[in-house]
């Protein structure tokens, strides 16, 4: 049985509160009211401003903008009867709750500053992915916690939304594990995988997040389970369909569809046997935007190489990683003719059926 969600966001050491609109504090967990030295029956409906006084400007007005994600390290805040401290910020509006965000404070007053120390920027490349995860996992944890308390409070639709969040807070805190041991280049377990529900699953995250266009689904039925890991195929999916909404937002009728389907024929040499593994499952996403630039095409799947103003190039590297730790492939192709771009990803099947014959019609069936 789970732990009381109440219970859970107290035992959290972060400060965790929940804004409603105006800014106006509606709850708070016990590290939050210790913080702030009132308790949340004080506390409760009074306005941030009251509270805590940003020396930064400019933080404090991106604060103002609800529905911005905010992050702001080792910031300088004014606590009355307290005075100045140094917080770590961060700040995320709540899911289809307009004006509501999640606040979360981590007082790090009294920890040695990193650029104190002479050795620091001899190391901190090989630091910058540990730096990143407790950068990452501390706001996090006060997002799930937040998910948690919301839906003791929350029925219906409402509810299914705050375990979207919790669930979502999970599979990122996973990834992040995962990427801290990338250096071990140790994949992580595969096991049979049904293709549809992650696609599913993808879905929801995409559009629970809101503007996604239509986004059609042509699946094939009879598909076997694949063989992958779960949250990696559902992270693979989120990138790809997120990335394809982004590229037909200026499309006047923007389209993703996204299929499957059985293309026999795929085989590689890979694994520690030698033996071939073959690839008869396609997942193709598509979209109907202006394209990559044809310059920038054979790199889309290296690190840093983006075409968004605001990407970090990140996105592509990570998912051709993870289709090639669960023995996949990933590929991309334009249809001038059409105004499509496809981004296919081709994975083996949990069980090899014997005397298949699908595959041989597929594989000179037109993508």
């Amino acid at each position: 049985m789970m732990a009381d969600a109440q219970r859970q966001l107290s035992s959290l050491s972060l400060a965790v509160v929940v804004l409603a609109p105006g800014q106006r504090i509606a709850a708070a967990n016990p590290a939050a009211e210790q913080f702030l030295g009132q308790s949340l029956r004080r506390l409760e409906g009074r306005p941030l401003t009251e509270l805590l006084r940003f020396e930064e400007p400019r933080l404090a007005a991106r604060l103002l903008e609800t529905d911005a994600q905010v992050s702001a390290r080792a910031t300088s805040v004014i606590v009355p009867g307290q005075g100045p401290r140094r917080l770590d910020v961060t700040a995320a509006p709540l899911i289809d709750q307009p004006g509501w965000q999640v606040l979360t404070l981590n007082d790090i007053s009294g920890a040695q500053s990193m650029s104190d120390d002479p050795r620091a920027g001899e190391d901190s490349v090989l630091r910058a992915p540990d730096i990143l995860a407790h950068e990452i996992k501390n706001p996090l944890a006060g997002i799930r916690g937040a998910a948690q308390l919301l839906g003791r409070k929350v029925q219906g639709g409402d509810l299914a939304l705050t375990g979207l969040i919790a669930d979502e807070v999970d599979r990122i805190a996973k990834l992040i594990d995962q990427m801290q041991s990338l250096s071990r280049r140790t994949p992580q377990p595969v096991t049979p995988c049904n293709l549809h529900e992650a696609v599913r699953r993808a879905r929801a995250v995409i559009e629970a997040g809101g503007g996604a266009p239509q986004i059609i689904e042509e699946f094939d039925p009879s598909l076997p389970p694949v063989l992958g890991n779960p949250d990696a195929l559902v992270q693979v999916l989120i990138n790809l369909i997120a990335n394809a909404v982004d590229a037909c937002r200026g499309a006047s009728l923007p389209n993703v569809i996204i299929r499957t389907r059985f293309a026999s024929g795929l085989q590689l040499h890979a694994g520690e046997d030698g033996k071939p593994v073959r690839l008869p499952i396609e997942l193709r996403v598509s979209d109907n935007g202006p394209g990559i630039d044809p310059a920038m095409r054979e790199h889309v799947f290296e690190p840093f190489v983006t075409t968004k103003k605001s990407g970090q190039g990140l996105g592509l590297a990570l998912v051709r990683r993870l289709v090639r730790d669960m023995n996949g492939r990933i590929g991309h192709d334009r249809d001038e003719a059409g105004g499509w771009t496809h981004f296919r990803v081709h994975l083996p099947m949990a069980v090899e059926r014997r005397g298949d014959r699908r595959g041989d019609a597929a594989a000179g069936e037109q993508a």
